[in-house]
């Protein structure tokens, strides 16, 4: 698993819910909250979706970015897009290959983790038990950030 201080993993390419092919170098220089969860229209993560949605002024306003990561496919994340109005990028990783570098992956099953990534490329901090409810909560007392009242 990646921990803090390690750098970020420079070969992941993935689809996001549009079908394009996103680099995640691409983001080189940027601060990243890269969150894995379980499933799409599923009831936490439905809930962690909305809540980084419902803040995501916030996150741009301190220059950082968030991309969310699962399993599920390219179809699916967009109807997850759509349905709930996500102003991030949802990308996709059947083959679990993001998850296997990041270490979100358990006995086959992508975990719900999050990692904050500096504009060094370097882990910043790691979340391995993460509240569906609650973690948007944790990340805005993180960043400063005014959390959801």
């Amino acid at each position: 698993m990646l921990k803090k201080g390690n750098p970020v993993p420079m070969n992941i390419e993935l689809y996001n819910q549009d079908g394009q092919l996103i680099k995640l170098t691409d983001y080189k220089g940027q601060k990243l909250v890269i969150y894995f969860y379980p499933k799409d229209n599923t009831p936490g993560c439905t809930t962690e979706a909305k809540q980084f949605r419902d803040n995501i002024k916030e996150y741009e306003e301190k220059g950082i970015k968030i991309i969310g990561i699962s399993a599920d496919s390219v179809k699916s994340h967009k109807r997850f897009q759509t349905k709930y109005d996500l102003p991030f990028l949802l990308l996709s990783d059947p083959e679990k290959v993001a998850a296997k570098a990041f270490g979100a992956l358990e006995s086959g099953r992508v975990k719900r983790r999050t990692w904050l990534i500096n504009e060094d490329w370097i882990i910043e901090k790691v979340y391995e038990k993460v509240s569906a409810s609650k973690h948007n909560d944790e990340l805005c007392t993180y960043y400063g950030l005014k959390p959801l009242l």
